[in-house]
């Protein structure tokens, strides 16, 4: 496993992180039991993974907080978030110290190491800053956590408006970022920034459905190039990103999405879901792969450089819109 600082937390942090959430939520979304689950993190662990990214709508806590339970806690990063509706004033931080405690409570562990506002949409993000921030600061005090982290909704905030105001605020120590292939514009309008405030930086979407899917690559194209967004060829290939599978690039579609995140200039670390082992050995090993060769890197950002919101289905139990 390799490992980086995640900004100015100091946190030691693998470049893989480990999602709980998503489509698979550690596979419970695809009839896992929770004793696999709790194999499946501790089979992570094995593997170098030290960032745990969880939350209270993905229902897999307990899993987390079960599986981490036979290892020194400093020797982990736990992170998990909460969700709470915009616009209910003073109401909106009660909300969030509740979950945190509960939060706690799932975890069975005294801290976690970043707790983040979960989906902060740009019109909700002046009460995250201004009215919940502070009310989890107190608890910070209090040892409840290390760390404060905000992210974003991906689908309806495509731009990045929010986490643009937000990597400019020093309350918050670590941002979560949608970054992939086909929606490259976290490079211009957040890296720049994350890197010079020192923030660190949690990505995710940089495979989902649209790069493990070919159907769904296929639909996104065909509706790009009837937009003049892409040249048409793209939408009749058979394999339209065939030109980075070769002896010196990438073996899979799945493997260049991973190693086109990981490498990527104020990317700290990459999250990745899975609910099944062989799966997970996959991932890790695309994530600790060298960089895509230059001429694919070129040819991947004079493509899709110009895209935005492309592939960001969220899966169920994502925040919708509100401090979603």
């Amino acid at each position: 496993m390799e490992y980086v600082t995640l900004g100015r937390t100091g946190l030691t942090v693998s470049v893989a992180g480990l999602g709980c959430g998503g489509f698979s939520r550690l596979g419970l979304g695809t009839g896992k039991s929770k004793a696999e689950a709790v194999a499946l993190v501790r089979q992570a662990l094995d593997l170098g993974v030290n960032l745990l990214d969880t939350a209270a709508m993905y229902g897999t806590e307990a899993v987390v907080g079960e599986a981490i339970k036979s290892i020194p806690r400093e020797s982990v990063v736990v992170a998990t978030k909460a969700w709470v509706p915009h616009g209910e004033g003073r109401r909106a931080a009660e909300r969030a110290v509740a979950s945190l405690d509960q939060s706690l409570r799932r975890l069975d562990t005294d801290y976690v190491d970043i707790f983040q506002l979960h989906g902060v949409m740009p019109e909700a993000y002046a009460e995250a800053r201004d009215v919940i921030a502070p009310a989890l600061l107190k608890e910070r005090a209090k040892g409840k956590l290390r760390h404060l982290g905000v992210t974003e909704t991906a689908s309806d905030d495509p731009e990045h408006d929010m986490l643009q105001r937000a990597v400019e605020d020093e309350v918050w120590d670590a941002v979560m970022v949608a970054f992939h292939m086909m929606h490259q514009n976290a490079r211009a309008k957040v890296f720049p920034r994350t890197i010079a405030n020192r923030v660190g930086t949690l990505v995710m979407f940089a495979v989902r459905n649209i790069f493990s899917r070919p159907e769904r690559l296929a639909a996104a194209l065909r509706e790009l190039t009837q937009r003049r967004e892409l040249p048409r060829w793209l939408a009749d290939s058979r394999n339209p990103l065939g030109f980075l599978l070769h002896e010196a690039g990438a073996s899979t579609i799945t493997e260049a999405a991973y190693r086109f995140a990981r490498h990527e200039p104020g990317v700290d670390v990459v999250l990745f879901g899975t609910g099944d082992p062989d799966h997970l050995r996959t991932n890790i090993a695309s994530l600790l792969a060298p960089p895509l060769p230059l001429a694919d890197r070129l040819t991947l950002t004079k493509l899709f450089g110009r895209l935005s919101g492309v592939g960001l289905d969220p899966p169920w139990g994502m925040p919708g819109p509100g401090l979603s």
